[in-house]
């Protein structure tokens, strides 16, 4: 893996906040044209998200890397609606298919009313345990010799076993690397245990560094270390002025196209990162060198929705800043999903991995 990882987005349809969706749910075109795209701009990965009306994010994966040959791909993946033991046999197989491109987002959710789409009546701090239990058994699944039985509080299974194992491995066990998103103190615990990464929203300075410090606290309980990855939406442009300009249209089309859908002020819903974004936006539209919450503030937080604005050089210098407190992952996507990855693959992406090379340099030098 590189010094510096960028993992991108994509969807199976045009969508943003400034982009109301048009056309049928699933566009196969657009998801190869965008994954082909991402690729060519040298990300590492592409999220691929989950919601409870939309495409599988199982399937839109396979789809994607079968258009794609380097690019990895990170499943966003509700545990609870799927048995785990099926789930890690799922996992292994697309692992196995993709020539070992998978990770695995796992996110127990944020929103009763989402949850309930489903079939799911458990609360936020019960999403939680459920989800600690289901990475146990995919654990289990995935390095098992041989069946084994589980009784657990959320699920029970006699002789589970996979024949297919993923190519990826931690350790020497296979393994599928997980990503894991929650700031709330039920889910603190969990990633601790289980987090390869740890993901946080685009948050300011000082809070990424507090969380940050809690969750390696918590994984070094397990003796364990962990990697953590910042969500940004990058609006650059070729002067500060002109960013700026833009980042102002962009909340502008955002108010009227949420006027236009019969949408007012959002807000967190259960989720403790949509409340820790909205207590950044408290602190003023513009926070840090160029941390912009304007888009959060007016959907009321409900995805990573904060961006950083300004040159290719000003935003790599900014995300610099987040490197220096432990940050490796960042995953950016823009307002204009498919145009802006090219964009970031033109200067962004080079310039951050170039700064930081010579960040890494600097210190071995020191030491």
């Amino acid at each position: 893996m590189s010094q510096v990882e960028f993992i991108g987005m994509i969807q199976s349809q045009k969508v943003s906040e400034i982009h109301a969706a048009q056309g049928p749910a699933v566009d196969r075109d657009y998801v190869r044209a965008f994954a082909q795209a991402h690729e060519a701009a040298g990300f590492d990965r592409i999220l691929v998200p989950h919601h409870s009306t939309g495409p599988d994010a199982t399937l839109t994966v396979a789809y994607a890397a079968s258009v794609t040959e380097r690019i990895g791909f990170m499943l966003a993946h509700r545990p609870g609606f799927v048995a785990p033991t099926l789930a890690a046999r799922q996992f292994a197989s697309l692992d196995q298919f993709s020539g070992g491109r998978l990770a695995v987002h796992y996110i127990s959710g944020g929103s009763d009313d989402e949850q309930k789409r489903d079939g799911d009546w458990l609360d936020h701090d019960q999403r939680y345990a459920r989800t600690d239990e289901y990475l146990e058994v995919l654990h289990k699944v995935w390095t098992a010799d041989k069946p084994f039985d589980h009784e657990g509080a959320h699920y029970r299974a006699r002789n589970a076993f996979s024949e297919v194992k993923p190519v990826q491995t931690r350790n020497g066990q296979p393994h599928v690397p997980v990503y894991f998103g929650g700031a709330s103190e039920a889910a603190i615990p969990v990633a601790g245990k289980y987090a390869d990464v740890y993901a946080l929203w685009g948050e300011s300075l000082d809070q990424a560094r507090e969380l940050t410090t809690r969750v390696r606290a918590e994984a070094a309980r397990h003796g364990r270390s962990v990697r953590f990855s910042v969500s940004f939406r990058p609006i650059l442009a070729e002067t500060e002025e002109r960013a700026w300009a833009r980042a102002e249209a962009i909340l502008a089309e955002t108010r009227r196209l949420r006027v236009v859908q019969g949408f007012g002020r959002g807000g967190p819903q259960q989720s403790e990162g949509a409340r820790r974004l909205l207590a950044a936006a408290g602190q003023g539209v513009r926070v840090d060198k160029r941390l912009w919450t304007a888009i959060a503030q007016e959907t009321g937080a409900r995805s990573n929705s904060t961006a950083l604005v300004g040159t290719p050089e000003q935003v790599a210098d900014a995300l610099l800043d987040y490197y220096d407190l432990g940050v490796s992952t960042f995953l950016v996507r823009g307002f204009d999903p498919l145009e802006d990855a090219s964009d970031y693959g033109r200067a962004l992406i080079p310039l951050t991995r170039a700064l930081v090379a010579q960040r890494i340099a600097n210190r071995r030098e020191a030491a």
